[in-house]
């Protein structure tokens, strides 16, 4: 179930009863927005490696926090919140102790993309150039390119959740492309 398709009253049903304990609901939250949260942890700490925990601690969080959601009908936003200031204390804590990497949302994107599991080798090595190119790209353009190109994301959702104009996300998509354009022109052949 993607964003898309979470129902939005069936979501505020479901916060509803998350915030009176159920682990159900909350359980259900979390398959329906588990995917997009996982870009959004990726978005920020450009990190592979981190997603795993990083998204286990946002979940840890949202549960303890979940009372503290006054209008389930901006749940998605104040997931987004939680999920990037998580992301942004994992990161920030694990660049002190120098750990490096890139691995599970790369697996993600492409089995949802229908990618699947066998993948020749050529393919496998744009996509890890792909990657790290988007890794090494600063987290004011990495955001909105991961949320948009990777979850899907309309431009609409993603000034939303940025506090950013249209015109601005348009500008930081534009510049990202062309930073990636610029990081790939000589690896990755047409």
């Amino acid at each position: 179930m993607t964003h898309a398709t979470v129902d939005v009253e069936m979501a505020q049903a479901l916060v509803r009863e998350a915030q009176r304990g159920s682990r159900g609901a909350a359980d259900r939250l979390i398959r329906a927005h588990e995917g997009w949260m996982r870009g959004v942890i990726y978005g920020v700490t450009g990190r592979r490696d981190l997603v795993d925990d990083v998204a286990q601690q946002v979940w840890t969080r949202v549960w303890q926090r979940i009372g503290s959601l006054n209008d389930p009908r901006r749940l998605r936003s104040w997931l987004y919140t939680v999920a990037r200031n998580v992301a942004v204390d994992a990161s920030q804590e694990r660049r002190s102790r120098r750990m490096v990497g890139l691995e599970a949302v790369a697996e993600d994107v492409s089995d949802r993309r229908g990618a699947g599991p066998v993948r020749s080798t050529a393919d496998t090595e744009t996509r890890e150039m792909l990657l790290q190119a988007v890794e090494s790209l600063p987290a004011l353009y990495r955001e909105p390119f991961v949320l948009r190109h990777l979850q899907d994301w309309s431009y609409a959702e993603i000034g939303e959740v940025l506090g950013l104009s249209l015109d601005a996300v348009e500008t930081r998509l534009v510049r990202a492309r062309r930073l990636l354009r610029e990081m790939l022109k000589d690896k990755v052949k047409p």
